[in-house]
């Protein structure tokens, strides 16, 4: 089993876990929840799908991991505090979705990945980074994944408490992010899969429902697993929990089904 390999793709930190033998293969990029696994170490840790004969590169959010300000996710939560949406949430999944095409372009000079069409896997709110990556780009890709991800913007502001006070701009930010409403795009793009616990947030858990549906995405729902996916505080890695390794095992049949098929062609 190769150890991760860490490092910096156009200044975003990330944990790359190589195909046995480390030589050239397929490319998958992730981002990682907000809740626990909340760094791309702790993320590579959760879901590494090992065995899988693809490079699974794990790509750091703003202000988590080794962008944490001081060690801590205090700069974070005070962004939560100033907007949830417009400071924090739609901040944080514009930026990473910004700093992809030059982090994947260094990606591809640093790891022999070749060029060709890659897999998308998005946890929570790195889910929403996927999804727009699916949606609003052309990058090419062979196979896509959620887990728990946030589908609808506006479900996920509304976990947080109190009634956000959307205006023309706020509206109009929170509606981009909303995966459901693209499903037609997502659906001729390339394959999705759903990943979605059963205990999730039920307001994510329905989303999950209905962009399966309207996008004619596959559905892999796990019983008794709520949001995260590692206990907190969720910044280092850890031992897998059985619900990750659940889901886990899930994502690495997904896309060695859908590599065969992309290297088929």
């Amino acid at each position: 089993m190769e150890a991760p390999i860490t490092g910096t793709a156009a200044g975003v930190p990330f944990t790359a876990l190589a195909p046995e033998g480390g030589g050239p293969a397929p490319l998958i990029v992730t981002w990682h929840m907000l809740d626990a696994p909340r760094s791309d170490a702790a993320f590579a840790a959760a879901l590494p799908m090992h065995g899988l004969p693809a490079w699974r590169v794990h790509l750091g959010m703003p202000l988590c991991g080794a962008r944490m300000v001081d060690g801590t996710m205090d700069a974070g939560l005070a962004l939560i505090r100033e907007d949830v949406l417009m400071s924090f949430l739609y901040a944080f999944a514009r930026q990473a979705a910004e700093e992809f095409p030059d982090a994947l372009a260094s990606i591809r000079a640093q790891l022999p990945v070749g060029d060709g069409p890659i897999g998308l896997l998005g946890g929570s709110l790195g889910g929403a980074v996927a999804l727009r990556i699916l949606a609003d780009t052309d990058t090419p890709v062979f196979a896509a994944a959620v887990v728990n991800a946030a589908i609808r913007m506006r479900s996920v502001v509304d976990l947080f408490p109190g009634e956000y006070p959307y205006d023309a701009v706020s509206e109009a930010a929170v509606d981009s992010l909303d995966f459901v409403a693209k499903a037609d795009v997502i659906a001729g793009r390339a394959p999705l899969l759903v990943v979605s616990g059963e205990l999730d947030h039920p307001g994510l858990r329905a989303d999950a429902l209905a962009l399966a549906d309207a996008a004619g995405a596959e559905l892999l729902s796990i019983p008794g697993l709520a949001h995260p996916l590692a206990d907190e505080p969720g910044i280092e890695p850890a031992p897998q929990s059985p619900h990750a390794r659940e889901v886990d095992g899930g994502l690495a049949e997904w896309f060695r089904r859908h590599l065969a098929s992309a290297q088929a062609e």
